[in-house]
Parts: structure tokens; sequence; C-alpha cells
């Protein structure tokens, strides 16, 4: 695998685990007065880095924003929040898949097939 393609994956990854973190704040605050939920944001920043080269993509942070609607409502929906901590588990679960078999055939391609 291609550095870029492994730092793209290892960047996702831990923004990915934020986002879950960040979610599971959400979700933990759902019934307390007056809070507003947080979202994490990072794909469309990896994305411009990314012909920009590893360092490019090192440089790269996710951010941690109010979560809005696009009425401008900052109100904590529970059915969404679970929705994004699925969303965001069967992603990760997708990269580390996609590592593991890389890594599998790395360890085939060093062993000779033996």
């Amino acid at each position: 695998m291609e550095p870029i393609s492994t730092n793209l994956i290892l960047k996702a990854l831990d923004s990915l685990s934020l986002r879950a973190t960040v979610t599971a704040q959400n979700i933990a605050n759902a019934n307390t007065p007056n809070y507003r939920p947080l979202k994490v944001t990072f794909e469309e920043a990896l994305q411009a880095a990314a012909p920009g080269g590893v360092s490019a993509i090192k440089a790269v942070n996710a951010q941690i924003v109010p979560s809005v609607d696009d009425q401008g409502n900052s109100d904590l929906r529970l059915d969404l929040e679970i929705a994004t901590a699925s969303s965001t588990a069967g992603r990760y679960t997708s990269l580390v898949e996609i590592l593991n078999r890389q890594m599998q055939i790395h360890a085939i391609a060093l062993s000779g097939n033996r």
C-alpha cells in the first residue's frame, strides 16, 4: 500500500475515533437541560489535503464544532446521534479491515507464500 493511502486511512481512523467519543458524549447528555450537541468534521479537509501528499495529510486535524441542522437548530436528536454512532462504527471497522488485508498481503509477499 502506498504511504499516502496508509496515512489517509490512519488519519481517518483517528478522526472517526474522535467522532465516536463526541457522539457518545452527545448521547450521554441527551437529557441534560440546555446541552448543545457537537459534531466532528474532517472528511472535506482530508480530501483536500490528499493531493498534497503525506505531509499535508498529517497536518489535517479533525474539528469539533457545534452540531447545527439546515434550519439553524442545535437541538439534540437522539435518533440522529445513534445513526451517527452506527455509521461511524461501520466506517471504522471497514478501514481497519482494509489495513488488515493489506498487512496480510505484505506478510505473504515477505514469506514468499510459504
